[in-house]
């Protein structure tokens, strides 16, 4: 197998080849929505330049915007799961639709606004679809509120294995999927003309010094970006060990200070145990000497009156 160093998937690729090619962008957009190419009366690209000043930005869009007979169509390719993509599809499509209108005019006059996304990763797991269509609708009876909200998801992962009877929705689905030169040889054996054709222009482009240039800046500005993040980790996994080590100071004062009270509560409990057992020992002491003073005492008291007596009595 010969791997494609680029593919359809490539957003640069895929941006300057759809917007060198607009027959062919045309034959995809109409595949994409399962509408006669033509049926596609007006059809004009809304953003066909791509900005050296973008490629740098961390977020940069490598969309296409058309209008196709009056409606607005924003075109996505995302491979990677970035997370939340139903919520920025929604973003991207009321980006679009809320600018279909002048400040003043009526709401009326806004267009119908269709978002597609060919995607890399599974965005619905549960399901074995490979298309999932959406709109506005009653979620009981399923009336709609409006058509001027669609949004395509193309899943690439789920498509079936290429076959002779293969739409050219499908047809179009695996020429973006395709990894190798084998794949798009499979594609092209097949001898459907606007493939032949698609495979061509994506063969000029992708040798083309103009994509080169333009690929060789977009790998610097996501290595940039790549590196930024590193960068950014790294100061704050330093940032978060100095914090770590302040807190555990202050909390290894903290517990010190709570355990030296514990320990002088305790040292001051035995303590206390201790001398109440002394001052037990010398309580008990001195009420002893003092029973044994009391009855010397009045041993003294009674052997004066017997003396006493003694005394009368030799008188007598």
């Amino acid at each position: 197998m010969t791997k494609l160093k680029y593919t359809l998937k490539t957003d640069t690729l895929f941006k300057m080849l759809f917007t060198k090619y607009p027959k062919l962008l045309k034959r995809l957009v109409a595949a994409l929505l399962g509408i006669k190419h033509e049926s596609i009366e007006q059809f004009n690209i809304n953003n066909p330049e791509i900005s050296p000043e973008e490629l740098g930005k961390k977020f940069c869009r490598l969309d296409i915007n058309m209008t196709v007979n009056g409606q607005k169509v924003d075109l996505e390719v995302q491979i990677s799961d970035e997370g939340n993509y139903p919520e920025r599809s929604l973003f991207y499509w009321a980006r679009e639709f809320s600018s279909g209108i002048d400040e003043g005019e009526d709401y009326a006059l806004l267009p119908r606004t269709i978002v597609i996304s060919i995607l890399g990763f599974d965005q619905f797991p549960d399901s074995k679809k490979f298309h999932s269509e959406f709109q506005l609708l009653e979620v009981t009876s399923n009336e709609p509120l409006t058509d001027k909200m669609v949004l395509h998801f193309y899943e690439l992962n789920k498509l079936p294995p290429l076959d002779s009877t293969d739409s050219g929705r499908d047809l179009w689905l695996k020429l973006f999927n395709a990894e190798t030169e084998e794949e798009l040889a499979k594609i092209e054996e097949m001898g459907v003309p606007v493939m032949r054709e698609a495979i061509g222009a994506y063969r000029h482009v992708a040798a083309s010094p103009e994509f080169r240039e333009i690929e060789r800046m977009r790998s610097k500005a996501r290595h940039d970006e790549a590196q930024a993040l590193k960068n950014a980790e790294r100061r704050g996994e330093e940032r978060g060990i100095e914090l770590g080590i302040e807190r555990g100071i202050e909390r290894g004062i903290e517990r010190g200070i709570e355990r030296g009270i514990e320990r002088g509560i305790e040292r001051g409990i035995e303590r206390g145990i201790e001398l109440g057992i002394e001052r037990g020992i010398e309580r008990g002491a001195e009420i002893e000497r003092e029973k044994w003073q009391g009855v010397a005492t009045e041993n003294e008291e009674l052997r004066a009156q017997l003396a006493e007596l003694r005394a009368q009595l030799g008188k007598n």
